[in-house]
């Protein structure tokens, strides 16, 4: 079988495996879903911030593309001063685990963190894989700006 992972892919740090404890905490503490339930909260989400700090965030469901964790934990680090982001991990509630972003947050961090690193589920193990190696031939936004 070919690794679909890229090059990029290393195993997981201390300081990454602190980060998806420090998620799967936040979206343990505040989903509003029961077991096997829908709800408006059932994905949280961690950044880490270069200086250490870290940033938590939880999805907002909604038909019409609510944000996603990883967005509203982007957010919150900004909000608090961080510009220089270094890892970022989504975590499912009830235990799912990591779960690996989707086109969309692969693209916003293709686009403005290529170099933060995207803890991510091999279906076997974890690892973290640097934003810019997500999306190859991915759209460039900034080269169709005029």
């Amino acid at each position: 079988m070919t690794n679909l992972f890229p090059p990029s892919a290393l195993a997981l740090s201390d300081i990454e495996n602190a980060l998806v404890d420090f998620a799967r905490n936040t979206i343990d503490a505040t989903t509003d879903a029961g077991p096997n339930e829908d709800g408006i909260h059932t994905m949280g989400a961690a950044v880490r911030a270069a200086d250490g700090r870290m940033f938590a965030g939880v999805n907002l469901f909604h038909f019409t593309g609510g944000p996603c964790a990883e967005l509203v934990a982007l957010g919150a680090a900004r909000a608090a001063g961080a510009t220089e982001l270094t890892h970022i991990v989504a975590v499912g509630n009830h235990g799912r685990g990591v779960k690996n972003p989707c086109g969309r947050d692969r693209q916003i961090l293709a686009d403005h963190y290529p170099k933060i690193r995207v803890i991510m589920t091999t279906g076997q193990d974890l690892v973290s894989v640097s934003a810019g190696d997500l999306l190859p031939f991915g759209y460039d936004a900034k080269a169709e700006q005029l």
